[in-house]
């Protein structure tokens, strides 16, 4: 179905890879609190189900990624007296969104085409990797709606671009071009548009490759301690690397090696 039939979102699982779709491409894919509730619907089934091992991430349509929240709901919102929004969305329809699902352990890549606005960049900073067109844009401009990126776009570009860059694109709300945000580091390729689609399958296909235990034990591992001291990284506890260490991956991986063979993982 699409947003012809009002759904929002559109959700395809094949091949151990969950495919999520924004699927409002006449609004360029802005999420309303609908979309919000069911990205959450999608995000637990992904978390829940152990053959998902990769999500891709998009936006319906060939101009956008997503330009964030829908600003004409939210004017609706605003006259009928509801409070305005702040960091964080607890409380609010979907929650917690990606931006908030700090322990979801599927990897998630975001496949940017477009506009790539105010949640919509929210929402590929939240994620693990960032595969773009050549035609991407970037941008948070909600200073001046008047408002503040409250999903986490104010904290993570602080922390994934030098400082005084990430403050010069947070007070103006001046748009980045792909190849400014690759220069940066902030995404993970930049590929003609009739390319993406290859790109992100070999990102995908890449992903599929390593042991899905290691994949998600990294994630998890590297997440929680970008801001610890090192010492205290190498003493912490990771549930997911206690897991893998478990695994019949973990000897699998060697003996296929060993054994000149492709491994068979279990994910167990």
């Amino acid at each position: 179905m699409s947003a012809a039939d009002g759904v929002r979102v559109r959700y395809e699982k094949k091949d151990h890879v969950a495919r999520v779709t924004l699927d409002r491409p006449e609004v360029l894919n802005a999420m309303d609190l609908r979309t919000h509730e069911e990205l959450a619907a999608v995000w637990d089934d992904v978390e829940s189900d152990d053959a998902v091992r990769v999500a891709v991430l998009t936006g319906a349509g060939d101009r956008a990624f997503s330009v964030g929240q829908d600003l004409k709901e939210r004017a609706r919102l605003d006259g009928r007296g509801a409070p305005p929004t702040t960091f964080g969305s607890r409380g609010q329809p979907g929650w917690p969104r990606l931006t908030e699902r700090f322990t979801l352990s599927t990897p998630v890549i975001a496949r940017v085409h477009g506009y790539a606005l105010g949640g919509g960049f929210e929402l590929a900073l939240a994620c693990d990797l960032i595969v773009a067109s050549e035609e991407a844009v970037f941008a948070l401009p909600e200073a001046g709606l008047g408002l503040v990126p409250g999903a986490g776009g104010a904290f993570r570009l602080a922390r994934q671009l030098p400082l005084k860059v990430a403050m010069g694109y947070l007070l103006t709300g001046r748009r980045m071009t792909a190849a400014t945000a690759l220069r940066f580091g902030l995404v993970n390729d930049v590929v003609p548009y009739e390319d993406l689609d290859r790109c992100v399958d070999e990102w995908t296909g890449d992903l599929l490759r390593s042991a899905p235990l290691s994949v998600r034990a990294l994630k998890e591992s590297v997440l929680r301690s970008v801001d610890m001291p090192l010492e205290e990284a190498f003493s912490s506890r990771y549930v997911w690397e206690e897991r893998r260490r478990a695994s019949a991956d973990a000897v699998e991986g060697v003996r296929a090696f060993a054994e000149r063979r492709e491994p068979v993982w279990s994910g167990r």
